[in-house]
């Protein structure tokens, strides 16, 4: 009776803590929750792309060899005093490595404009994304925030 009873016990706990994965991770992983999906599904093709795989894209040198590269690109812009600018660029580096496809969001126009000229003038293959060991397309985003003081 003891080991009916222990038995029993370790069956219930089993079936009562063995929980399946909660979806609302994956599902928040997806593309349809970027916040500006709505104007990137306006500007860009979003068929296949992905925000999260195995391995990121790599662009030759490291991230800070691309930014320096996009800040010479980028057009330089006039700001008005204590103006402030908050832009996100978008970006798909596509199965190939190519970047496809740039947008940006934002306050301002002309930083906006700005801000996609200097990603579409760097010309260099990246070291494309993978998932399951197969490269796929990734969007990929940054912020881009400035402020001019007195």
């Amino acid at each position: 009776m003891k080991k009916t009873i222990f038995l029993f016990g370790i069956f219930s706990n089993i079936l009562f803590f063995a929980q399946e994965k909660n979806n609302q991770d994956a599902v928040q992983n997806t593309i349809y929750n970027s916040p500006d999906y709505k104007i990137l599904q306006k500007k860009m093709n979003m068929k296949d792309v992905v925000l999260f795989a195995d391995t990121k894209p790599e662009f030759p040198g490291g991230f800070d060899v691309f930014s320096r590269r996009f800040f010479e690109n980028m057009p330089t812009i006039d700001m008005k005093q204590n103006q402030k600018l908050d832009t996100r660029i978008y970006f798909i580096v596509e199965k190939n490595g190519y970047v496809r496809n740039v947008a940006a969001t934002g306050s301002d126009k002309k930083h906006i404009e700005a801000a996609e000229l200097g990603v579409r003038r760097i010309f260099i293959r990246w070291k494309p994304a993978t998932k399951d060991g197969k490269p796929v397309r990734y969007l990929y985003t940054f912020p881009l925030s400035a402020k001019k003081y007195n």
